[in-house]
């Protein structure tokens, strides 16, 4: 699959390309962005963007303050917010909606569902929706912390056939480019293996939050979900004509052959395991009392759990009928006890429709 099959794209652009010098939101990289943008809608195509910068394009404002300080990249995300989003207003002739999403929105499964009905309505619309972290306000336990994996969530959400993220290399190399001038730029990624992630370093960018590994990491949330995966050069002009014109310019990441089915998706790669569940069981469809070893976390009913067996692999992640409290209490009782006076009268401790068992790749 290209650019020229595909009918809903996500195109992430990182604060290197917003703000360049981190002194105001700046144009000079935009331009060819958002002319690409114009040109896949006018080919029928729905797009969204994901677009970082909002701290990096607030900075300037800020001058006499300790901008490592947590307050003030809050205060600077969300004063270059509505900056960015005015300077990506001035590139279109066509509406565009602002969504600030966290963690906390996406791992949640009524907000998760109510964010992919905005985004199917403004897609129907023929609005652009403009996406963010919306660092302002969220925490450590709420955030996605970059851009990269909040791009493939995205993608995820919207059922998108495509993602593009944009860095400030040419796509992934089998070593760092930056040291190594005999580096070969990977045309196609078939599979992520633990070897593809070797090959990755830190960022390159004083700007951003991500590096190659985070990209990855994208790119395997979205090709698990059937999205082909392209990392490209965001700074190089010729990037966006080539891919209108249905070439590589950069890496592109094959989609699952076997897509996981939307729900267990979203548990395996959007929903964070608020605790741990020891079974005796390797393999399991429904989870009950008597499987259940030790308990680790504090967690509520509802809340998603990882499931690991005795060695520490890890089995599944799942939505917990029960509180951590509760199950401490009958994972501390007599096996008997508990599967005649406690399973008969409780229910599986993970339903069956709850559970996202980890497999191998099917390709």
């Amino acid at each position: 699959m290209s650019i020229e099959t595909s009918q809903r794209i996500v195109i992430k652009i990182g604060s290197a390309l917003i703000a360049p010098e981190q002194d105001g939101c700046r144009s000079r990289y935009l331009l060819n962005i958002a002319q690409f943008i114009v040109q896949c809608r006018a080919k029928g195509k729905e797009v969204l963007l994901v677009s970082s910068g909002a701290v990096a394009a607030g900075s300037h404002l800020f001058k006499n303050k300790d901008k490592s300080s947590v307050a003030v990249k809050k205060a600077m995300a969300a004063a270059g917010q509505t900056e960015m989003i005015s300077l990506w207003e001035r590139f279109f002739d066509f509406p565009s909606a602002q969504l600030l999403l966290t963690h906390g929105d996406l791992r949640d499964r009524d907000r998760y569902n109510s964010i992919r009905e905005t985004l199917f309505t403004l897609l129907e619309q023929g609005i652009l929706p403009i996406i963010n972290e919306n660092d302002a306000v969220t925490t450590d336990d709420l955030k996605v912390g970059d851009n990269d994996n909040l791009s493939a969530m995205v993608a995820a959400a919207a059922d998108a056939d495509c993602l593009i993220i944009c860095s400030d290399v040419n796509g992934l190399y089998d070593k760092d480019p930056n040291k190594n001038p005999d580096a070969r730029l990977l045309d196609t990624v078939g599979e992520l293996t633990p070897e593809i992630y070797a090959m990755t370093g830190g960022p390159t960018s004083s700007v951003g939050t991500g590096g190659m590994r985070t990209k990855l990491q994208a790119a395997e949330k979205a090709t698990s979900h059937g999205i082909v995966t392209y990392i490209v050069n965001g700074f190089n002009e010729d990037t966006f004509s080539e891919l209108l014109n249905g070439a590589n310019p950069g890496t592109r990441f094959l989609p699952y052959d076997t897509p996981m089915q939307e729900a267990v998706h979203w548990m395996t790669h959007t929903a964070s395991e608020q605790g741990e569940l020891i079974v005796e069981a390797n393999e399991f469809d429904e989870l009950s009392c008597d499987d259940i070893v030790a308990v680790n976390g504090d967690f509520s009913a509802g809340e998603t759990v990882l499931v690991r067996n005795e060695d520490g692999q890890k089995l599944a992640k799942a939505n917990s009928n029960y509180s951590s409290c509760l199950l401490n209490f009958i994972a501390q009782q007599d096996k008997d006890i508990v599967t005649d006076k406690v399973q008969d009268s409780i229910g599986p401790v993970i339903s069956q429709n709850d559970i996202a068992v980890f497999e191998e790749r099917k390709s």
